[in-house]
C-alpha cells in the first residue's frame, strides 16, 4: 500500500484542463491505495447545465461508493486555469468548514474568515494539508472496513512529514485562536474514535502519538500551543484494570490543552549579554470534546475527568559556545503547615442499672492548611528546569506519583471531591490550571558573551505534563496518572 504518485492536490487542480478538453464530465486523482485496489480518489465533475464543479471524495471499489460531496463551484470564464484564485479560496473555506462540523459542540461553531493576502505565498501548502485532513476525517467516519484502516495510516504519515506540519502551523496563525481550538476538538474526536477503534481490535497494540504542538518566537515573547486526546497520552500508573465502560467513556473523550507563554529581554551590558525569561502565563486545560448531553448520556458526566497534576518544564540553548553562566532564582517557599490538635474528654455516670455505670467519650480534632502547588528551578549544565506539583493538602504526598487511599475516595471532605465548584478548588471551576507571572515572576539570566551580538540563538523547550484521575462526585475506587511528552524549538535575536 502507498500514497499514490501525485499527493500534491492542489498542483493538479490547478492543472486542469479547461472543460472543453474533457473526455467526459469528470476528472479523478487517486489520494491512497491499497495495492492493487480499493483506492480513495477525488473526483472533480462537472454539471453541463449549470456550468458548475462540484468535488468528490470516492472509495473506489467493485461499486464506488461517495464519501463526500462539496458545495458546487462556478467555473471560472475569467482566468486561463479552471479553477482561479477565488474558487481555490472558496473550496478552501468550504473543506475548513467541514472539518469543523465534526465538532460536537455545533453552538461553539464559529464563521470561518480568512484573509487571502496572508497565505498566497503558502496557499499550496496549506490546501494539501487541509484537503489530507478532511480526507483523514472522512476515512474514519465513512470509508469502509478493508480500506479504512491502511488508508488511516497513509494519510497520517503524510500528515506528520515536516512539510505538512510548517503548513499547520501557518493555517493555525491564518485561522486564528477561537477556530484553531474548534479545528483541533473536531480532529482529536475523530483520532479518539480511530484509537478506541484500534484498541477493541489489537489490545497490546501501542496508539499513534497525535500530539500537536507548535512554537511561536516573537521579539520578547516565546509561545508554545499543544493540544492532545487523553486516550492517546501514556499510562504510568492505574489502580487496576477499568471495566466501568460509563467512566471509561467519561475519561476518553477529553483533550489536554496547554499555553506556555515566556516573556524574555536581551540586555547588553559593558563585558557581557544577559537574557532575562520569566513566566508570562502557563495554562493547562482538560476540555471534552463531545458535547454534554452525550456525555451524561453515555457517560458519566463532564465533572468525570482528569485534572493537571504535575508540569516539568526544561530550558537549554542549543550551541552553548558562547553561553557564559546561568541563574535562577530560589524555588518556591515550603507551603506553611498549621495543625491544631484539640482534645475532648467527656464522662457521665449512667443510671445504676446499667452494665458498667460510667461512659466517657474521647475526641481528636487535627487541622492542617498546605498550598496545594509548590513550584521549583533547578539547573542542570546551561539547562534550566521548571517544575510545578500538586499536593494533597491532607497528608502533603505529590499526587502524580501517589495512589489515594480507600479511606480518602470515600471522604466526602477530601480536596479532590467536588474540585471544580469547591471554594478551596486548587483549579479553574472549568478544571484547569493558569501559573501567571505575578505568582512565578522571577527570571531566570543567562549570561552570553558579546561575540554572539547580531547573530540568532536557539533554545530548545521540552515539557512533560501529567494529569490525574480520582474520583470526583461519581463512586469508584479506580485512579490513574497519564503523562506528555513535547519538545520545541525557540529563537532570541541577539541585537
Amino acid at each position: 500500500m502507498a500514497f499514490c504518485s501525485s499527493s500534491d492536490i492542489f498542483t493538479w487542480l490547478q492543472n486542469l484542463p479547461p472543460v472543453t478538453q474533457w473526455k467526459t464530465n469528470s476528472m479523478s486523482m487517486c489520494i491512497c491505495r491499497t495495492s492493487p485496489l480499493p483506492s480513495l480518489n477525488l473526483s472533480v465533475v462537472i454539471n453541463d447545465q449549470s456550468q458548475t464543479l462540484t468535488f468528490f471524495i470516492i472509495a473506489n471499489l467493485n461499486m464506488p461508493i461517495i464519501l463526500w460531496s462539496s458545495k458546487p463551484f462556478k467555473v471560472s470564464t475569467k482566468s486561463s486555469n479552471l479553477l482561479d484564485e477565488q474558487t481555490i479560496s472558496n473550496l478552501l473555506i468550504n473543506l475548513i468548514e467541514v472539518i469543523l462540523c465534526y465538532d460536537s459542540n455545533k453552538s461553539n461553531q464559529s464563521f470561518v474568515k480568512i484573509s487571502t493576502s496572508y497565505f498566497i505565498s503558502t496557499i499550496k501548502d496549506i490546501f494539501n494539508f487541509v484537503f489530507l485532513t478532511l480526507a483523514f476525517l472522512i476515512c474514519i467516519y465513512e470509508a469502509p472496513t478493508n480500506l479504512r484502516s491502511s488508508c488511516l495510516n497513509i494519510l497520517k504519515n503524510n500528515l506528520i512529514t515536516c512539510r505538512m506540519r510548517e503548513a499547520s502551523k501557518s493555517l493555525m496563525k491564518l485561522l486564528g485562536s477561537n477556530l484553531e481550538e474548534q479545528w483541533m476538538r473536531s480532529l482529536n474526536l475523530a483520532i479518539t474514535n480511530w484509537i478506541i477503534e484500534l484498541q477493541a481490535t489489537h489490545h497490546s497494540l501501542k496508539t499513534p502519538s497525535p500530539l500537536f504542538s507548535y512554537a511561536i518566537s516573537t521579539y520578547g515573547l516565546w509561545k508554545v500551543q499543544l493540544y492532545c486526546p487523553l486516550i492517546a497520552m501514556d499510562i504510568e500508573h492505574s489502580s487496576n484494570p477499568l471495566s466501568d465502560e460509563k467512566l471509561q467513556f467519561s475519561l476518553n473523550y477529553h483533550q489536554l490543552e496547554g499555553v506556555i507563554q515566556f516573556n524574555y529581554r536581551v540586555i547588553l551590558q559593558e563585558k557581557y549579554i544577559n537574557l532575562m525569561v520569566n513566566t508570562d502565563n502557563i495554562r493547562y486545560n482538560i476540555v471534552r470534546i463531545i458535547n454534554e448531553k452525550l456525555m451524561v448520556e453515555q457517560g458519566v458526566g463532564a465533572e468525570e475527568k482528569h485534572f493537571p497534576s504535575r508540569i516539568f518544564l526544561q530550558l537549554t540553548p542549543t550551541i552553548q559556545t558562547n553561553i557564559l553562566s546561568v541563574s535562577v532564582s530560589k524555588s518556591s517557599n515550603n507551603p506553611q503547615r498549621e495543625i491544631e490538635i484539640e482534645k475532648n474528654l467527656e464522662a457521665a455516670f449512667d443510671p445504676p442499672n446499667t452494665f458498667l455505670g460510667l461512659k466517657a467519650a474521647v475526641a481528636e480534632t487535627t487541622t492542617t492548611s498546605l498550598k496545594p502547588w509548590k513550584f521549583e528551578q533547578s539547573v542542570i549544565g546551561y539547562s534550566v528546569n521548571l517544575n510545578w506539583f500538586l499536593h494533597d493538602s491532607i497528608d502533603g504526598r505529590e499526587v502524580f506519583s501517589s495512589k489515594p487511599s480507600k479511606i480518602s475516595l470515600l471522604n466526602p471532605r477530601a480536596w479532590f471531591k467536588d474540585r471544580y465548584s469547591s471554594a478551596y478548588r486548587p483549579f479553574t471551576r472549568h478544571g484547569g490550571v493558569i501559573f501567571a507571572g505575578d505568582e512565578y515572576g522571577q527570571h531566570v539570566n543567562w549570561k552570553i558573551d558579546k561575540s554572539a551580538i547580531g547573530s540568532t540563538m536557539e533554545w530548545e523547550i521540552r515539557g512533560w505534563i501529567w494529569v490525574t484521575y480520582w474520583p470526583n462526585k461519581y463512586r469508584t475506587f479506580y485512579n490513574e496518572t497519564r503523562k506528555l511528552e513535547f519538545r520545541e524549538l525557540l529563537n532570541v535575536e541577539i541585537v
